[in-house]
Formats: structure tokens, sequence, C-alpha cells
């Protein structure tokens, strides 16, 4: 029978659904192991490290606290506060001992545990958890054949049994028989004692044969039936062969069927290690070109600010140019207004001195026709 530990998951889900059982697992070792860590924390003070080491201090001065809080009547506020801070503080060192899986796995063999009720409810969620993989590497098709082949080996068992409890019936009735028929038998002899007492004289020839008779007729019957039984067992025999070949048969074909799917479970486990450096190796790069993409990102930042500073410039030196602008359009609108106003002048002056002048022309010829 293979171990479940030894089974790997076939999707996703399941290996996620076991990871969280995994992880919980470790996180109740690690727990379990924390009080006896902190009770001897200047051994192992080297091994684990200053941060863990503050960790455990800080975690050790929160439980006496809590400790000193419960046994005097206090704030119930207050003692939710520090078992909130007792909490955060138990989460911390679980990460920081999941971070460092050599550092738990050298602690666990390290440390000396006694046997407590915590070993207990461990090995029963270990239990818990190979019995989820158990279900959950046995599809609805393997559970419904399983049951299918459960049932016809109990139906073939069932047939075995009944034949062989028909076969016990009909040599018990066999044997109820030919007790009966010796019974019948020794009565009749008895009966015939009792004649040959009272006829002695006159019936021991009679007597001796029916004795020989009988006798005779009893060792037939003996033999027989024995032969009978023997042939009734041989059957038994024969059946039990068969339903142990049977037996051999289905289990050497669950065998194949098991090294069939133990292989299909290393093929699988081996996909998925090349699927796992595949990732690591695409999450490196990936983490490559974030950083890359980060400075880019910083750079672009700064020239933004830049951008921004030179365009609030580019916008107040553009409000300049276009208030130049419309002075100069200003002014030349202004200086054509003049120049416009002063070609009128010109032409209505330059007008009224033609005018004048013909009107002194006309009025000397007017006064030579006179």
């Amino acid at each position: 029978v293979i171990d479940p530990r030894q089974l790997k998951p076939d999707t996703t889900e399941t290996e996620r659904i076991l990871t969280v059982l995994d992880e919980t697992i470790v996180k109740l070792e690690i727990t379990r192991l924390i009080s006896w860590i902190i009770g001897s924390l200047e051994r192992y003070a080297r091994m684990l490290g200053p941060e863990i080491t503050n960790r455990l201090l800080e975690h050790q001065k929160l439980s006496m606290e809590i400790q000193h809080l419960l046994s005097s009547p206090g704030d119930e506020q207050t003692i939710r506060a520090v078992e909130q801070r007792l909490k955060s503080s138990l989460r911390n060192i679980l990460r920081l001992f999941l971070a460092n899986p050599l550092l738990y796995h050298g602690l666990k063999y390290e440390v000396r545990v006694k046997e407590s009720p915590a070993d207990v409810f461990i090995k029963a969620f270990m239990e818990f958890r190979d019995f989820t993989l158990e279900r959950l590497l046995t599809s609805p098709d393997e559970e419904k054949e399983k049951i299918k082949f459960m049932e016809d080996i109990s139906l073939r068992v069932e047939k075995n049994m009944e034949t062989i409890s028909a076969l016990r019936e009909e040599l018990t009735a066999v044997i109820q028989t030919r007790d009966e028929e010796v019974n019948r038998k020794d009565k009749t002899i008895e009966n015939l004692k009792t004649s040959i007492e009272n006829l002695a004289s006159d019936c021991k020839a009679n007597l001796k044969q029916i004795m020989e008779e009988g006798e005779k007729q009893q060792k037939e019957d003996e033999k027989a039936s024995q032969d009978r039984c023997a042939r009734l067992k041989e059957d038994i025999q024969q059946l039990r062969a068969q339903f142990n070949a049977l037996v051999l048969e289905h289990r050497a074909s669950e065998l194949v069927l098991k090294k069939a799917k133990c292989k299909a479970e290393r093929e699988i486990q081996e996909w998925v290690q090349k699927y796992n450096t595949d990732m690591a190796e695409k999450q490196t790069t990936y983490e490559e070109i974030e950083a890359v993409y980060n400075e880019e990102k910083e750079q672009l930042s700064l020239l933004m600010e830049k951008h921004a500073l030179l365009l609030t410039e580019y916008n107040a030196i553009e409000e300049e140019r276009r208030m130049l602008k419309e002075k100069e359009e200003e002014a030349a609108r202004e200086e054509a207004r003049r120049n416009n106003a002063a070609t009128c002048i010109q032409a209505v002056w330059k007008g009224y001195l033609v005018r004048s002048i013909y009107k002194s022309k006309l009025k000397k010829g007017k006064g030579k026709g006179r």
C-alpha cells in the first residue's frame, strides 16, 4: 500500500489545498517549540539570530503581561489589546521561521520536547491531511470503479458462501440420514437380540446371518457416507482455491495499476519541477525588467517635473508674446487709422485748393467777357 504522503497532487487546486495544510502543520509544530525555545533562549540565541531572539523576548514579555492581566481583574479592553499584540507577535515569529526553513528543521531535531496534548492534535491534523489527499486524488470514476470491484468481489464471495452453505446443509442432511438409519438399524439389532435371547436355541443361524447382513450394510453405508463427505470436502477445497486464486489475481492487477499510477505521478512531478524551474527563470527575468522599469519610471518622473517647470515658463513666455503681439496689432491699427485720417484730411485739403483755383479762374474769365 502506498503511503499517502508519497503521492503527488495532480491539479493546481489540490496542490494549493495541500500547501495550506502543510503550512498549517509546520506552524503548529513551530508554535509547539516556541515555549521550549523561550525557556532556553540563551542556549539557542546564536542559532536564532538577533531578530528572532528579540521577537521571542518581546513575545515572552507579552505572555507574562497577559498572564498577569488574566490573574488579576482588569480592563477588558486592555486585555483584548494585549491579546491582539500577542497574536501579532506570534504571527511575526511564524513568518520569520517560515522564511528560514533550515533553521526550523535544525531546531526540530535540536530541541527535545516532551510529549504533550499538542502532539496528539498535530498527529490528528496530519492524518486529516493524508485523508484529504487520498480523497482529492481519488477521482469519481476511480471511486465508482473501486465500489463496483468491491461489489463484484462481495457478490462472488456471497455466491461461494451460499454454495458452501448449501453443501454444508446437504452434508448435515446426509449425516443426519445416516445417523437415523444407523439408529434404526441399532434398534432393529437390539430387537433381534431380544428375539435371539428369547429364541436362542432356535435362531442362532438366522441371528448370525442377520448380524452379518447388518454389519455389511452398515459398512457399505458408512463407506458411501465417507465417500460423499470426501467429495463434498474436495468441492469445498476447490471452491476455496478458486476464491484464493481470484483474490490473488485481483491483487496482482491492483499492484500493476498502482505501479502505473506511481509512474504517472513521477512523470507529473518531473513536469511540475520543470514548470517551477521555468517559472523561477521567468520570475528572475521579470524582476530584472521590473527593476529597469522602476529606474526608468523614476527618470520619467524627474523629466515630467522638469517638463512641468519648462511648460510653466513656456506658458508665461507665450502669454508675454501674446500681449506684445496684441500691443503691436493695436499700435498698427492706430497707425492705420491715423494714416487714413491723414489721407482723408489731405484729400479734403487738396479738393479745397483745386476748387479755390477753379473758382479764381472762373472769376477772371467772367471779367474779361464783360
